[in-house]
């Protein structure tokens, strides 16, 4: 069972704006106390995992041990099928150090049209969250969403990949969608339900 939260402040281990607006609305209704990574000054890690999860697990325990508080880390990327999986836990460092990801959508793109896979073509968004406790106690959550590629990019909401990206059973990129719509169906929004169920709500 899952260590229940308690109260005070939650260090949120990210420097990445757009992520951390919708993890602070996620958490909002639970009276969180949110602060950043980069608010504290905490140094980013290097990610060094070969997953989502190490990767957020890894995040989250750097970020307790620095702040001596509770941290949440998430680990969030696109896997594309007809790529093996790429670029994954590298999703971010595809848009490269100026953090341009109309270059790395067009990247994704442009190796699946080298590789001429067939259309629709499929993605997948993973999310992985890790609420690390500076005593070292731990919880983790994984949510993933499936859906097709398109281009061109459509919608100027979001962040990173969210314009190429049409979620199964949707008519609008997550690019295009209003945040609230997005907030209720994303990646995101499936591993913090299990997060809120297991830490959170009474």
């Amino acid at each position: 069972m899952a260590r229940r939260w308690s109260g005070g402040k939650l260090v949120v281990a990210s420097h990445n704006a757009g992520k951390l607006r919708e993890i602070a609305a996620l958490l909002a209704p639970y009276g969180v106390e949110a602060v950043s990574a980069g608010e504290l000054g905490l140094p980013e890690p290097e990610e060094t995992e070969t997953s989502f999860i190490g990767n957020a697990r890894l995040k989250a325990k750097a970020a307790a041990e620095a702040s001596g508080l509770p941290a949440l880390a998430d680990d969030s990327g696109l896997s594309v099928a007809a790529l093996d999986g790429a670029p994954g836990i590298y999703s971010a460092r595809w848009a490269g150090p100026d953090k341009d990801f109309g270059f790395a959508m067009k990247r994704v793109w442009s190796e699946l049209e080298a590789k001429q896979a067939p259309e629709p073509r499929k993605g997948a968004f993973h999310c992985a969250l890790a609420l690390v406790w500076p005593d070292g106690e731990e919880a983790i959550f994984e949510g993933i969403v499936e859906g097709d590629l398109l281009w061109p990019p459509r919608g100027t909401r979001g962040f990173g990949y969210d314009p190429m990206f049409l979620p199964e059973g949707e008519a609008e990129t997550y690019g295009e969608m209003e945040p609230e719509r997005k907030h209720a169906s994303s990646h995101r929004a499936r591993a913090f339900r299990q997060l809120v169920a297991a830490c959170f709500e009474d």
